[in-house]
């Protein structure tokens, strides 16, 4: 695959010229067991040198998974079951509006417990919410059960979703889901891109807030492995510092 990324290298040296910076962190979503398209990320973190916060079910996990993953992955919370909660006729979630509060508690707490059972202070406390959909009567719950972030999709409005739960948001989503559910076309992905660089380099979004790359490994074909190696590749070529959301000793 020959991809152009000559706007994306001219933003890049813009940044460069003027002595400036920005992060980039990489999710990756829908984990629950080893397989060999979890081997390829594994393969493709080495080669980037970018670590991969995955976002694994909690209600799927295996104890074979938290015994794969190696240092290249962070694991984090996606949900409880990634079970559609949604009214009939609502874009799906499984913490949408609507759901009791009592419910929606009670995932949020079975879902950081197991996820602490398998991985321990390998955990990141970072919660993935379905869909990128969360009501937002959930996040002082989020808050309040021990998680210390939140991230769905889009730039953050602000650096806290609630006091103590920073957002961490992605914003680069390389899949077609509403076409092929193959590549978005390289030179739209492009065309995003520099467009959210531009915006933080101007000073119309939050440059503090990691660029997030979002990814779903399960269902990648032979050309979103490639565009997002040569993309990454690119990325890191820039005046980039890599974000890493580390669990801690909670003992």
């Amino acid at each position: 695959m020959r991809v152009d990324f000559a706007s994306l290298r001219a933003e890049l040296t813009l940044w460069r010229a003027q002595g400036k910076s920005f992060p980039l962190w990489w999710r990756d979503d829908d984990a629950v067991a080893p397989t060999a398209a979890l081997d390829r990320l594994a393969v493709l973190s080495h080669e980037t040198g970018v670590p991969v916060h995955l976002a694994i079910i909690p209600s799927e996990a295996t104890p074979d998974l938290a015994r794969a993953l190696d240092d290249s992955f962070v694991p984090v919370v996606h949900g409880w079951a990634h079970a559609n909660n949604a009214p009939e006729g609502q874009k799906k979630a499984e913490f949408g509006p609507g759901r009791p509060k009592a419910e929606i508690e009670a995932d949020l707490k079975a879902g950081l417990a197991r996820m602490e059972d398998l991985f321990g202070a390998r955990l990141a406390r970072m919660f993935v919410p379905p869909w990128n959909r969360l009501d937002n009567g959930a996040l002082p719950l989020l808050q309040s059960l021990g998680y210390e972030s939140v991230s769905t999709y889009l730039p953050r409005k602000s650096v806290d979703a609630v006091p103590g739960l920073e957002q961490i948001n992605t914003h680069i989503d390389p899949i077609f889901w509403r076409g092929t559910r193959g590549l978005v076309p390289p030179e739209a992905i492009l065309e995003q891109t520099v467009a959210l660089l531009r915006d933080r380099r101007e000073g119309r979004s939050d440059n503090a807030e990691p660029l997030g790359y979002l990814t779903h490994h399960l269902v990648h074909d032979a050309d979103i492995w490639e565009f997002s190696r040569q993309f990454i590749l690119e990325l890191c070529e820039g005046p980039v510092t890599l974000f890493r959301q580390n669990g801690k000793d909670r003992t």
